[in-house]
């Protein structure tokens, strides 16, 4: 029985879908509550868990919204940064190129540490406006300069992921297009000076206030904006390992 299985890491993932997004909807939209149902969401669970226990995860990143989006995975890892890690890119790289050189920069930085059951993963966001970088503020004048350049325009979101082993080398990039609403002054001021997004690229946090009263139509991953298109990750993970 799947309930019987001995991983540790699939135990993890019974407690937590049963806790969370995909038991609830199956229940939720009543699909049919039969055991075959359950039986193939908890089998795609445990070859994912089975495939990844013996891997020491890395997620070589300090953002708070990455780890906890790897964490809505109930995969076991830890966060692991290494310090001062050069983070320049080729002039003549455009849009998606650009967080997709810089994920794959910051897993090769992890080469030292990596051993036969080490993943790491590594990811880096960019705002992408009017053919201009839109990377993270320098201060309080920079951030409200952003956001009153994305005010009542659409912008691009990528977001460039690698998944560095020994064996092997996954890596890709996720676009979000994202059409904000026009904003005043005092609502750009107010949401600088209350959030202080200057750890943000385009200085704003999709899931913050200005989300909210911002962005009118997104065409792409939420999560992406966020900074890891985490169901692309999912798949990955699924298909690769």
């Amino acid at each position: 029985m799947i309930a019987n299985h001995p991983s540790s890491i699939f135990a993890k993932l019974m407690k937590y879908w049963k806790k969370n997004t995909i038991y609830r909807l199956l229940n939720m939209h009543n699909f049919h509550r039969e055991e075959t149902t359950y039986h193939s969401v908890f089998i795609t669970l445990q070859k994912i868990s089975v495939m990844l226990e013996n891997y020491n995860i890395i997620l070589a990143s300090n953002s708070p919204r990455r780890r906890e989006l790897l964490a809505g995975l109930a995969l076991p890892f830890q966060v692991k940064t290494i310090p001062g890690l050069e983070e320049s890119y080729p002039s003549d790289l455009k849009e998606g190129d650009i967080p997709l050189f810089l994920a794959k920069q910051k897993a090769h930085a992890y080469d030292s540490l990596m051993e036969e059951k080490t993943m790491v993963i590594t990811a880096d966001t960019i705002v992408w406006h009017n053919g201009e970088v839109l990377g993270k503020p320098k201060g309080r004048t920079d951030a409200i300069h952003m956001l009153q350049a994305l005010s009542g325009d659409t912008h691009q979101v990528y977001t460039g992921v690698c998944v560095r082993t020994k064996e092997k080398e996954i890596a890709f990039v996720s676009r979000s297009d994202v059409k904000f609403a026009p904003l005043t002054e005092e609502e750009i001021t107010f949401y600088v000076d209350h959030y202080q997004p200057f750890d943000k690229a385009g200085s704003y946090g999709v899931q913050e206030w200005i989300g909210y009263i911002a962005v009118e139509h997104i065409d792409g991953s939420f999560y992406n904006i966020m900074g890891l298109p985490i169901q692309r990750l999912y798949t990955e993970l699924k298909n690769a390992f």
